[in-house]
């Protein structure tokens, strides 16, 4: 990894994108992208990494250096809708990249067609391999309670001719495979109702309809929403630097394929594809590298740090709704699955402030956390500030006890002349002052600094949230917060 980042830096480029991560955040000190990326920042190289694709859970997300930006993953407002009928005349709803003509199937629940001996009550109906009798699943479509391509593969070799997959996620989030059957993966809300009716028809069938695509968000299904599959904060290793910065398209991502891999990764898929749907926060992490590398083009001088600002506090948390992201179960989502929001790419080429950070602001935050074990030559103050006075587009501050005063400092990147003026949007359970409420800017260039006080007023969350912007009457300069007691 360090070779590979060597050989960038001495190529000269000006972004990296870095679609590598690993179950949860690691010590910077441990971790090869963070010390390459350090190397690479120093440089003003701007580097952008996947969040990971270990959620829903906590803690999961990696790539937490701040020197980092790290990309989680969203939807777009696509969907490859692909019902299923029953023969009852109930149409549930589905979704399928598998490319198959309509056909009506007679129709069998995974448990009722496996071999005696091979499933226990909690496998029983998930299609595992080996599982599936062929004497009772040939000519069939299955219906599998869970599953994707192993199952898909595994009704396939018991002799199906097409499958129904549950979901494996709850809510609208599917992850769309190309299967060497026909095959649609229904939506978790129906698949209670598929079984029913395998139980109680004598002869259930099932047709399943050729995808057809949708394009724009619904009421009943609102975009972008976080994939399910997309890392989430906290942070691990620094929990006042909330991460993941923020969000783009990461589910169902027409992507280029290597002719060598088969489309489904097995040996039974002999298939040679250019391009095929994927997703994973590898999807999202190139969505912001490269509007990173436009607007390295459009502003050459602005720093990595300056760059990542402009598209934190351009991004947007609401969905086509107007509404706060939600995830796939429909909840509202919070800043430590999307971080700053979902990337708005024509608005970041124009910011009017920045929150900029220096390579010896890097190495005075790691004297504050971690300790500076990554470049020996700088040696620490004796007086440190805290992790929270980090110049980062957020602000985050854990373990609140009483009074907590923090700092950030703008620079203007907008036109000479600019007053711009605060709102905020108060994490509830908290207060939350910030002075001056008006900054005045006479050249473009020009630093301002502000405070942030903040206090617990009540018995306070687990994690509040909340946002402040300034404004200018063309800028809005977004920023979350996140407090904890």
């Amino acid at each position: 990894m360090l070779a590979a980042f060597d050989d960038a830096i001495a190529d000269g480029v000006d972004v990296l994108s870095i679609s590598i991560g690993g179950k949860t955040g690691k010590p910077y000190a441990e971790s090869g992208i963070a010390v390459g990326a350090l190397h690479a920042v120093r440089r003003n190289i701007v580097v952008v990494c996947s969040a990971g694709n270990s959620g829903p859970d906590p803690f999961t997300v990696t790539n937490i250096s701040p020197w980092i930006i790290t990309v989680g993953a969203s939807s777009i407002d696509r969907v490859f809708s692909s019902p299923v009928v029953l023969g009852n005349g109930m149409v549930v709803e589905g979704q399928s990249i598998t490319p198959f003509v309509k056909g009506t199937y007679p129709l069998v629940y995974a448990s009722d067609v496996e071999i005696p001996g091979t499933t226990t009550a909690d496998t029983s109906g998930l299609c595992l391999a080996g599982t599936l009798s062929p004497a009772l699943t040939v000519g069939k479509a299955v219906f599998c309670w869970s599953g994707d391509t192993r199952q898909a593969l595994e009704v396939q070799r018991a002799g199906g001719v097409a499958v129904v997959l549950g979901n494996s996620y709850d809510g609208v989030g599917v992850v769309g495979r190309p299967y060497l059957i026909p095959g649609t993966v229904i939506l978790s809300d129906g698949k209670l109702s598929v079984y029913q009716y395998t139980q109680t028809d004598l002869a259930p069938t099932a047709t399943l309809t050729p995808a057809i695509t949708l394009i724009g968000g619904t009421t009943s299904s609102p975009t972008p929403f976080m994939a399910p599959f997309t890392s989430r904060g906290p942070n691990v290793i620094e929990p006042n630097i909330l991460k993941p910065d923020i969000t783009a398209p990461g589910l169902n991502i027409l992507a280029a394929w290597s002719e060598a891999a088969s489309p489904l990764g097995v040996p039974s898929d002999n298939r040679v594809a250019k391009f095929q749907l994927d997703s994973g926060t590898s999807m999202a992490c190139p969505h912001v590298a490269g509007v990173a590398a436009l607007i390295k083009a459009v502003h050459p001088d602005w720093s990595s740090a300056a760059i990542r600002s402009a598209l934190m506090t351009t991004a947007t948390a609401n969905n086509n709704l107007g509404k706060l992201i939600t995830d796939v179960e429909g909840n509202y989502a919070t800043p430590l699955q999307f971080g700053a929001g979902h990337i708005q790419p024509a608005k970041a080429a124009d910011p009017g402030l920045v929150y900029d950070a220096s390579y010896e602001d890097y190495l005075l935050f790691l004297c504050s956390t971690t300790g500076n074990l990554l470049d020996p030559t700088f040696v620490c103050p004796l007086i440190l500030p805290s992790p929270s006075n980090f110049n980062y587009p957020s602000v985050t501050i854990t373990k609140l006890s009483g009074v907590v005063t923090v700092q950030r400092t703008v620079t203007n990147v907008g036109v000479g002349n600019a007053t711009y003026t605060v709102t905020v949007a108060t994490p509830p359970g908290f207060s939350v002052t910030i002075s001056p409420a008006t900054l005045f800017f006479s050249a473009t260039g020009e630093k301002q600094s502000f405070s942030i006080t903040v206090q617990a007023t009540v018995i306070a969350p687990a994690d509040a949230f909340g946002w402040f912007y300034w404004y200018d009457g063309i800028h809005q300069v977004i920023s979350p917060i996140l407090l904890s007691v």
